[in-house]
Parts: C-alpha cells; structure tokens; sequence
C-alpha cells in the first residue's frame, strides 16, 4: 500500500501545478493592486507603510514558491507561500482603506489554493485565515469594529470565502478519484481492445451485408424509370438521382449528384408563393426559403403530395406530382429528404379539357332547363284552360325534377369555377348562428319524412365570423342533407356549433351507415360515391363534399371527417374567427 500511495503521489506530483504556478496569478494580480493604488487617484493610501510591507511579504511567498517548485516533489510546507499571501493582502487593505478596501477580493485567489488540498480541514483552514485576512486591519490601528455592518463582513466573508472553498475542495477530491479511476481504465482497456478485435469480425461481416442492401436499392432506384426519384441532405444538396429523374429532367447522375441544390429546378414563383403560404412566425430564421417551401410537411412529419413545376435542363417546363418523403438514420433523426416525382402534364390537359366540357354543358343545359320551368309555370298559371289535379300532380313531378336538374348543373358549374380558380366570394360579417339554424329548419321536412331526428346545439353568445353568407349556408345545407340521407330511419343527426380561442367549428355527427375508413381520403373528389352509400341505394351525383370542401378552403378553414362503418361519421368544418371585432355593414 505504501508504494502504490508513492507512486501515485508521483503521479500527482506530474499532474499537480507547481507551487510557482499556483502563486502566480496571486503575485499578478498582487503586482496590478499596488501599482492602482499607488498610481490610481480614485484609491486612497493611509499608510504606505503597510503596502510597503505587503509587497515584501508576497514578494517572500512567491521566492518561497520558487524554493518549493524547485524540490521538485510534493510536500505540505509548501501552504505556508498562501499563508503569506493572506497577510501580504490584509497589509494591502490595511493601507488602502482597511474594511473599506477594494482589494478584498484578491483573498480568492490563496482561498483557493488551499482549499484545493486533500482534506475537510484544509476548509476550515482557508476560513480561518481569511477571517484573520479581514480582522488584521483592526489588529494593526488597535481598535475593534465599530458598526454591526464591519462585524457583520468579519464573520459573513469568511463564510462566504469558506461556502467557496468547500465546493474547491469537493471538486478537486472528485479530480483525485477521477484521476485514479483512469488508471484502472487504463487496465480495463487492453481488455476492451481484445473484445474489440473480435467484435471487428462482427463487423466486417456486418458491412458486406450493408453493401449487399446498398447495391439492392441502387437496382430499385435504377428499375425505377417513370418516376423522378431524387435524394438531397437536410440543406436540398442531391446526393440520390435515378434514371428516372435523368430522363425527366435531362442531366444524368454525375452532373447533379454532389453538384446541384434540388430547388434549382423549381420554378422560383412557385417556391416563394409556397413560402408565404407557411406564414412562418415573426423572426423566424429560414436560411433557405425555397428549400423549406418544399419540405417544411415532411420536417413537420406529415406526408404530403402537392404538384409542382420541375425546369428541365434545357429551360423547358414540366407539370409534376411531388410526394416528399423524410430520410431517417438509425436512430430516427432525419437526415435529409426523398423527393419521388410524377409527371401528370398529360392528366392534368385532361382534367382541364373535362372540366371545359363540363362547363360548356352546363351553360347549354342551364338556358334550357329555366325554358322548361318558365313553361311548366304557365302551364301551372293558366286560367283560361285550368289543368285537372291529375294533370297538376304530373307537373308537380316534372318541376320538381327540372328543379333538380337544375340544382345538378349548378353545383357542375360552380365545381368548373373552382378548378379554374374561378369562385367568387361576396364577403362580409356572418353571424354562424343564424346560418346553422336556417339549414336546420331547411332540412327538418325531410329529416322528418326519413324518420331521422335532427337535433341542434348552439352556444349561448353568437359566433360571428368573416365569409359568404351564402356560401357557408351551402356548406352547412350540404353536410346536414347528407347526414340525413345517410341515416336510417330512427336514427340521429346532431348539428352542434361552438369555438375555440382561434376558430369556429360546425360539426355534424351521425348516427348512419358510415364511411370505409379506406375511402375516407377520396371523400371530396368530384363525383367519388363511398361503397356504403352504392350498397345501400342513397341518392346522389358525388359533388356535395367537393363544393363544401372547396368552400371552407376559400374561407381559409379545414373540414375534417371521422367515421366509423355501421357507426355513423362526424364532419367538423372549421372557420378561423376575426382576430378584430367585425363593424356591421352601412
């Protein structure tokens, strides 16, 4: 045990500082104190004598520090050097102001020294001395403190100087034992390292089958021809280009892997009008816009699907859908993003040739249609050849189908207007209340001859909101008549209205048939029909959700659904309230 307390004091005395080390900030800092206040006007000496003395005895504790340094071994004594640069200090104070020196700070610097040696006592120590440091003063001028507020800073420094070399002490004890366990670390490690080799078998067997994957996905990637499959890091740099994408965009792999940003070939409108759609918060910091226009979904981790304009390498344009996808380390942090593009130019000339003919039709079938109403209505008015009851109930039926029809080109129309961007808006103050309760009244004729139960809730204050009045009555009309139709006899529909600290929700819950949850993501596309609703002979053409949805997306809202086959569905429509409180029109 002796000898490895030996060697280990050997291996401190390597990894201590010197005493002339530890004294030389002390004597620096020492050095500066003397030279303000002989030098400083805003420093007063009372008696140069003492700072005389001072400066001999620090000048003694660093030539002791030296003496001691140069042993070249460890030894106790060597805490007489921060004894005396105590008292060099106290005789400093004492010929600058005494209690009210600036220099008592300086009491930090041998506090530490000695609260850095091995043991408590050495903290009771450092205590002591500072308390004599402080007290000296009063010692030299023969006379005690006079105010509370000078023994108060006798006994309350000296606390304070020992709450600090308590927390030295811990610290260099916890050094001691650190230092220690590094060297049974260092035994520990020739073992590690035999472990290590053995694990690198492991490894490498490990690596050839990442290969093996790797070259796996490189065949996926190049089998993939159709579709653009790019891969960039987090700042869009492409490291990932398959030939799918060389032939879409007309470069190949070593010009744009390494080389090329994926946004440089997006059409930078696009990219900034996508940018203030994000609406990012005020001060925000977005080092790269254009970049974040295009993945700020998927960082967010959400999937989305949003079409897109690719340039091609010789300028030319390309209308595409873009699914943007994030790329997971192994432990789940994204580390950059997966861009896979379709190109839908051809699907969208036809989207855009139906819905030309779908509006040509509609304006021929509308000028017609108000013919044949004008007609029947005269037929109706007649009085000098009155129709029989027969008669006028046959007529009744054929308004009523004309009227239908009607209803079916207008919403053909108005589907024609928003895929054309077309949807007028006469925007003003709604009060929702009222607008919830006019489709409740609209709808309870035929919810009572369904046998269905059409409930309402509203809230005890009016919900207002910013819109057309008109337009969110047809949102309103649309979901409740489709909650009605889709609800047995005996059932519930529930028309509720409240709000939250930023929107107002309008939801419609039912007790119907339900939606597959697998057709819930082709609801609002024009003219789709859920299964249920095929199976079960409910009326309808499919464009009632299309409209709504195109509705509450111009009011800048979200509709969402949540349903449940042979449950029923809930349809919440959310409308963001003014952030200001909205004047009546004149």
């Amino acid at each position: 045990m002796r000898r490895l307390h030996a060697a280990t004091m050997r291996r401190l005395s390597v990894d201590t500082p010197s005493p002339a080390l530890k004294q030389l900030p002390t004597a620096v800092v020492f050095s500066v104190a003397v030279l303000l206040a002989v030098f400083a006007p805003a420093i007063v000496v009372i008696d140069y004598v003492a700072i005389f003395s001072a400066c001999v005895v620090m000048a003694g504790a660093t030539l002791l520090s030296l003496y001691f340094s140069r042993l070249g071994r460890i030894t106790r004594w060597a805490l007489i050097v921060p004894g005396f640069s105590l008292l060099g200090i106290a005789l400093l104070r004492a010929g600058t102001g005494g209690v009210l020196s600036l220099f008592s700070a300086l009491l930090i610097l041998p506090v530490l020294w000695i609260a850095a040696e091995k043991g408590r006592r050495w903290v009771i120590v450092a205590m002591v001395g500072t308390f004599v440091s402080l007290m000296l003063p009063y010692a030299l001028y023969w006379h005690a403190p006079e105010t509370q507020s000078e023994w108060l800073r006798g006994i309350f420094g000296p606390l304070v100087f020992g709450v600090v070399a308590a927390i030295v002490n811990e610290l260099s004890r916890q050094g001691r034992q650190q230092m220690w366990s590094i060297q049974r670390l260092a035994q520990e490690r020739e073992g590690m390292l035999r472990d290590t080799l053995s694990f690198a078998g492991k490894f490498q067997e490990n690596e050839l089958s990442l290969h093996a994957a790797n070259r796996l996905t490189r065949s996926v990637l190049d089998a993939v021809t159709e579709q653009s499959v790019i891969g960039t890091d987090l700042t869009g740099f492409i490291d990932v280009w398959n030939p799918g994408a060389a032939a879409m965009l007309g470069l190949t792999a070593h010009e744009t892997q390494g080389k090329r940003y994926i946004f440089e070939f997006h059409v930078a409108d696009e990219l900034e009008t996508r940018s203030r759609e994000l609406n990012y918060p005020p001060g925000a910091t977005v080092l790269n816009p254009g970049f974040s226009a295009l993945v700020e979904s998927a960082r967010l981790g959400r999937a989305e699907v949003r079409d897109w304009t690719y340039v091609r390498h010789d300028g030319s344009q390309l209308s595409v859908s873009v699914a943007v996808t994030p790329r997971a380390d192994e432990e789940g942090a994204t580390i950059g993003y997966i861009f896979v593009a379709t190109d839908v130019t051809q699907a969208l000339e036809v989207a855009r040739l139906k819905d030309e003919f779908v509006g040509l039709i509609s304006h021929e079938l509308r000028t017609p249609l108000s013919s044949i109403l004008g007609y029947l209505e005269l037929m109706r008015d007649d009085d000098e050849s009155p129709l029989s009851d027969e008669q006028l109930q046959y007529l009744g039926v054929a308004e009523r189908n004309a009227h239908r029809l009607l209803r079916l080109v207008g919403d053909l129309l108005f589907t024609a207007q928003v895929a054309s961007g077309k949807f007028p808006l006469d925007v003003g103050k709604v009060t929702l209340s009222d607008v919830v309760t006019a489709a409740v009244q609209s709808a309870g004729p035929v919810a009572a001859a369904a046998g269905v139960e059409l409930l309402i809730e509203l809230p005890g204050k009016p919900v207002v909101v910013r819109g057309d009045a008109v337009r969110l009555g047809q949102a309103c009309d649309n979901l409740i008549s489709n909650a009605v139709k889709f609800t047995p006899r005996g059932g519930t529909v529930t028309v509720a209205l409240g709000s939250t600290a930023e929107d107002a929700i309008v939801s419609v819950r039912d007790t119907g048939m339900g939606i597959p949850e697998s057709e819930l993501d082709q609801l609002y596309a024009r003219f789709f029909r859920a299964s249920t609703a095929t199976r079960n002979a409910v009326p309808g053409v499919g464009l009632g959700l299309t409209i709504t949805k195109a509705i509450v997306t111009a009011h800048e809202g979200a509709l969402d659904v949540e349903s449940e086959e042979g449950v029923g569905t809930l349809f919440s429509m959310s409308l963001p309230l003014p952030r200001e409180p909205l004047l009546d029109a004149a």
